[in-house]
């Protein structure tokens, strides 16, 4: 039978080039996905700062809990958002160890130079004792030994055109500050290529770590000839029963890089979803491949049934025929996806979704189980398609080639009805999620399921609405609109082949797109409504520093001056994006719409809620809510407002010192300026910081736009490879489709149509199918994207721009006409006698 199967590919080339693409593109798809979710699971974080330190101990950086269900416990964590610190009596405990040479306390806080041309990218303050942890050696100067000293890495002080004896401005976690360049250090390796380096004496980083009593981390430096598996279990055993993690090798750098970290989680997630829809589009994608491919080849099928063939075998040579152009379009489809990975990951990085501290992992996994998928996928999709021609008698079989019925099978029919019942399923379901992580999944499952529903029952939609159809296109064309209209009718089968993909591609682009404009538009009008104050203060590098926003309140005017430091928490196992706030004058400067309470009773042990919030933790005012800080401490706060502009201001508004005291950065991300001081006023004010920059209204939503418009790249990205593979399956079937109607075409021409007559026919089909396909694909995502807007926003329009509504339309009409005039145009160079004769 693979003889067989081998022989069919080889004389049938054409239908099956089809087939070869859909399962290339579906194997590269499935490839560039699972690298991604293969580089969130086991992607490589190699450490720069740690690099001379065998062993290093942090705190955990995870927040734990036990989950009970069904009379069984699991333990379950997630990690936390800013950076967890040790206690500094650790180092102590440490150095005494048999095989321990010295123990060195590592302090990490943010440290940037305000200088023109200082190098972009992370850039950190460290106490120079903590130099031997690279190891940093000096190339000129000497370390500090004040205060207003500072050691430069070499690469630092070249961006920034500086030497030693330099004066130099930094910002940190403080006020800025002046400070003197008495040395200039460069790793024993070669310099540091993803961070700068600034190191100042050991009193001046611990008051600006500020954290007293505790540090980053404590490095652990081995005697010479020690054994570090020893030295290791010693150490595991004197911090055992505590909070400690030690760490060797590979696990340096997720200490290191806190932001790869996090990262890592969410590749993990986004290349789960991206990884399952892609999944089930190219299942979609490939089985109406199959089914068109299986079309075609009616009458081989039934002759094949006529001399003898039994329904089985012929079930196992379509089958086979499939595993064999599975593998032959698999095998370089993964290789490409591996080249698609990188991509992938290159543009992720280009726009901040990434750091480059998380290298890319290319691994024989995600190729070997993408083959096997795409394998699997047509193999399945053959056997389903073949499943019909291989059951019907012969004779009936010759004669459906013949003249396609237009009974549909009750098990398709059930299929059809089952799967717009589940779409309507998740319609309601999706209107009751409120939280992104939820409710993005579910909104593009919703979208498939709807395109399987249409791929079942295509051929009576067709019906119905070609039916009306018809008759308007035979009255704009009497003849080519006759032709058309015939066809479509006559071919519901074919129509809602080719149907299928484009409404699935309109479908998908118009909710990929349009989730991202409503949620951001939502958001944005919500801070827009909620931002009483007139002015702003935004800065480059760390932040606002606290000086520049009371030099702003001694203003004459200024009414309230409320500094904003953006963080996420936990309250339970429930995780929200939060910001800390100036509890003074708050009521002044925001109004999130508050339901319940008031903001007015801000004080230091108390917390805002949204709705969400609330509802989730299911707590209202003068309610104790126990909240999760980024570095894991947990403080319980009396909640004294619930507010409905969640998605616009966080989900818990929390005072400004309970936040900054546990965060990496306590710098405010913007200082909110109310009252009738004037710009020029305010600017007059923070001309000592030259960071600092005052917003009127209008060019603060500006660069909020801007900043939402960064993080929605990440989606178009990611999802946008899936609509450029819906892409390729439309011009893929219109391609088969359209080629398969030679002898059509060559008949028409025979009986007297002429060529121009026949393109006008095929131009008046493809508009048929382009109106209907734009109707499906506009129905399912209006729908849906209502029922994402009802659950997210609270409001049951979605925000669709009708440029880019438009701009979809036109990207799928010009599809559908380019993949239909271009093969017609070949079909109709042949000779009409020559194609009659000519075999299938």
């Amino acid at each position: 039978m693979f003889l067989l199967a081998l022989s069919t590919l080889r004389a049938r080339k054409g239908a099956f080039a089809g087939a070869f693409v859909a399962l290339f593109c579906a194997a590269a798809l499935v490839t560039a996905c699972g690298a991604l979710l293969d580089t969130g699971l086991r992607g490589r974080i190699p450490t720069e700062r740690y690099a001379g330190t065998p062993l290093l101990v942090t705190a955990d950086q995870e927040l734990h809990w036990t989950k009970r269900s069904g009379g069984k416990t699991k333990e379950k964590s997630k990690p936390l958002t800013e950076r967890a610190w040790l206690d500094a009596g650790t180092a102590d405990r440490l150095a005494a160890l048999p095989g321990v040479r010295a123990v060195v306390p590592e302090l990490t806080f943010p440290a940037a130079l305000l200088a023109p041309g200082s190098a972009s990218g992370s850039s950190w303050g460290h106490a120079w004792e903590s130099a031997p942890l690279t190891p940093f050696g000096l190339r000129a100067g000497r370390a500090p030994v004040a205060d207003d000293e500072v050691v430069l890495d070499t690469a630092a002080a070249r961006a920034a055109g500086v030497e030693v004896g330099a004066a130099v401005t930094v910002q940190s976690t403080a006020d800025p500050a002046a400070y003197r360049v008495v040395g200039l250090a460069s790793p024993q390796g070669g310099e540091l290529a993803r961070q700068s380096a600034l190191f100042f004496t050991a009193a001046e980083a611990r008051r600006l770590a500020g954290h007293p009593g505790r540090v980053s981390a404590v490095g652990v430096l081995t005697a010479p000839g020690a054994d570090p598996k020893a030295v290791r279990a010693g150490v595991a055993a004197a911090l055992s029963g505590g909070t400690a993690k030690v760490r060797t090798g590979d696990e340096l750098g997720s200490a290191e890089f806190l932001d790869a970290g996090k990262a890592r989680v969410k590749l993990i997630s986004m290349g789960a979803a991206m990884g399952g829809t892609s999944l089930l589009v190219a299942l979609l994608v490939v089985t109406g491949t199959f089914s068109l491919s299986v079309q075609q080849r009616a009458r081989e099928l039934a002759l094949l049934r006529a001399i003898g063939a039994t329904p089985r075998q012929l079930r196992r040579t379509v089958g086979r025929e499939a595993v064999v152009v599975g593998l032959l379009a698999g095998l370089p489809g993964a290789f490409a996806g591996l080249a698609l990975a990188g991509w992938m990951h290159g543009r992720f990085l280009a726009i901040g979704a990434l750091p480059d501290t998380l290298h890319l992992l290319l691994s024989p996994f995600p190729p070997c189980a993408a083959v096997l998928a795409t394998v699997l996928a047509g193999w399945g999709a053959a056997r389903v398609s073949a499943r019909r021609p291989s059951r019907v008698h012969p004779t009936a079989g010759l004669a459906e080639a013949a003249a396609p019925g237009r009974r549909l099978g009750v098990a398709r029919l059930v299929a059809g009805g089952l799967a717009a019942v589940g779409y309507a399923v998740l319609v309601l379901v999706l209107a009751r999620l409120h939280t992104d992580a939820g409710a993005t999944p579910v909104t593009f499952l919703t979208v498939i399921l709807a395109a399987v529903a249409t791929a079942l029952l295509g051929p009576l939609l067709t019906r119905a609405v070609t039916a009306v159809l018809g008759r308007v296109v035979q009255l704009l064309s009497p003849a080519a609109g006759f032709l058309a209209a015939q066809n479509v009718r006559a071919n519901a089968q074919r129509l809602a082949a080719v149907v299928t993909p484009l409404s699935l591609a309109v479908a998908m682009a118009s909710t990929i797109l349009f989730t991202q404009t409503t949620a951001s538009h939502a958001a944005r009008e919500q801070v827009r409504a909620g931002t009483t104050a007139p002015y702003l203060l935004a800065a480059g590098g760390p932040g606002v520093p606290r000086a520049a926003a009371e030099a702003v309140r001694r203003v004459p005017g200024v009414e309230a001056v409320t500094e904003v430091v953006r963080t996420t928490v936990y309250t339970g196992q429930d995780r929200f994006p939060a910001q800390g706030v100036t509890p003074q004058g708050l009521a002044r400067t925001l109004d999130p719409k508050v339901s319940a309470g008031s903001l007015d009773a801000m004080a230091e042990d108390t917390v805002a809620v949204s709705r969400l919030a609330a509802d989730t933790a299911k707590v209202t005012v003068g309610s104790l809510l126990p909240v999760t800080l980024g570095d894991g401490a947990a403080v319980p706060l009396r909640v004294v407002a619930v507010y409905e502009h969640g998605l616009g201001f966080g989900d818990l508004i929390l005072p400004q010192g309970v936040v900054t005291a546990h965060a990496d950065n306590p710098l405010a991300s913007s200082v909110l300026v109310s009252g009738t001081a004037t710009g020029d006023e305010l600017r007059a004010a923070a001309a000592a910081f030259p960071a600092v920059r005052v917003l009127d209204r209008s060019r603060a939503d500006a660069a909020r736009s801007a900043q939402a418009g960064t993080q929605a790249q990440v989606n178009y990205v990611a999802m946008g490879l899936i609509i450029a593979f819906t892409g390729i399956a439309i011009v893929n079937t219109l391609v088969m489709a359209t080629a398969a109607r030679r002898r059509e075409f060559a008949l028409l021409r025979l009986v007297g149509t002429t060529g121009r007559q026949v393109r006008a026919m095929l131009r008046w089909e493809t508009l048929t199918v382009v109106l209907l396909a734009v109707a499906l694909g506009t129905a399912v995502a209006y729908v849906t994207l209502t029922a994402y807007s009802t659950g997210m926003t609270g409001a049951s329009a979605p925000y669709a721009p009708p440029l880019t509504y438009l701009g979809v339309v036109c990207a799928a009409a010009a599809l559908a006409f380019t993949a239909t005039a271009l093969p017609a145009r070949l079909a109709l160079r042949a000779d009409a006698a020559a194609a009659i004769g000519a075999r299938e």
